[in-house]
């Protein structure tokens, strides 16, 4: 090749150049629906904020005070029974944060579908620990994930009543918590709940708003006469939250039974309705104050 190499020369040389690298796979985008949200839609991170955000309504607004504490287990499941009240109940999330904060355990809440139905609320119910009250949810739950789940056996028959019915405990239906507790072989903690009924009590039902709302039911409250109906929804009155666990009710039967007596079953769920109703009225008879305790 004239001048120059030759093109065999040329050829050789320009083989002897190494080659550029491929670019590496990138790598996968982490998935959003995940990072830490769990298979029922709890997310630790969520329940974290909810936790900043709600301490100082449950500290100084509320001013939490608990009895008997230690007797919710700090291992293996249990399922938590209360009271319920309140046109827009307020004892879930104190009893939730209060056990989560002073105990370092988390709590599942289970509640009516309706919640997990509605837009935003629903997923955000989901995220901080709600999960809808279905037996098959509430015994993976307590027997294969041995969690703290939190029920009210009352429903909204509890939340629904009028404040001149406070703290008269409604039925607690057909006793299917009892059965879920026997099945999964968990005791049931129950929780006496001073408070909520004044935190946010109810005047009067509306049974057509009810209607067009569908709703379980459709309420004025005084906090609604108080601060008005955008905010009244939203804003609790200061009362003391007095809360009394009491003994542990401990299943006598062998878990996983594919039937068990409903006798027996109707038996225990009015014992913890009876154990709850007294202890409740022995709280109020101690109340000095509904703002001070």
């Amino acid at each position: 090749m004239p001048g120059g190499r030759s093109l065999g020369e040329a050829n050789r040389s320009r083989a002897l150049v190494p080659l550029p690298k491929p670019a590496p796979d990138p790598e996968p985008l982490a998935d959003p629906r995940l990072g830490d949200v769990d298979e029922w839609g709890r997310s630790e991170r969520m329940r974290a904020i909810a936790r900043r955000l709600y301490d100082p309504i449950y500290r100084h607004w509320f001013r939490a005070e608990w009895d008997g504490l230690d007797k919710i287990p700090l291992e293996g499941g249990a399922l938590l029974v209360a009271n319920h009240a309140g046109a827009i109940p307020s004892d879930a999330p104190t009893i939730m944060h209060g056990v989560e904060t002073e105990l370092g355990r988390p709590v599942y809440g289970l509640a009516d579908y309706l919640f997990r139905a509605i837009p935003v609320v629903g997923t955000m119910w989901a995220r901080t620990g709600g999960v809808p009250a279905h037996p098959d949810n509430a015994y993976r739950l307590l027997r294969q994930q041995r969690q703290l789940v939190l029920v009210f056996p009352e429903g909204t028959r509890g939340t629904g009543k009028l404040f001149k019915d406070r703290y008269q405990l409604r039925r607690f239906g057909r006793g299917g918590f009892v059965e879920i507790a026997m099945r999964a072989g968990v005791p049931i903690v129950p929780i006496a709940v001073v408070g909520a009924e004044e935190a946010m009590p109810t005047l009067w039902k509306s049974p057509t708003a009810a209607k067009l709302t569908r709703l379980p039911y459709f309420p004025l409250t005084a906090n609604m006469l108080a601060f008005g109906p955008l905010l009244g929804p939203f804003v609790y009155f200061p009362a003391k939250f007095k809360l009394k666990v009491l003994d542990p009710v401990t299943m006598d039967v062998a878990p996983d039974q594919d039937r068990y007596s409903r006798s027996h079953i109707m038996d225990v769920s009015e014992g913890i309705r009876q154990s709850l109703q007294e202890a409740l009225l022995g709280m109020l008879a101690d109340r000095s104050s509904v703002w001070f305790g």
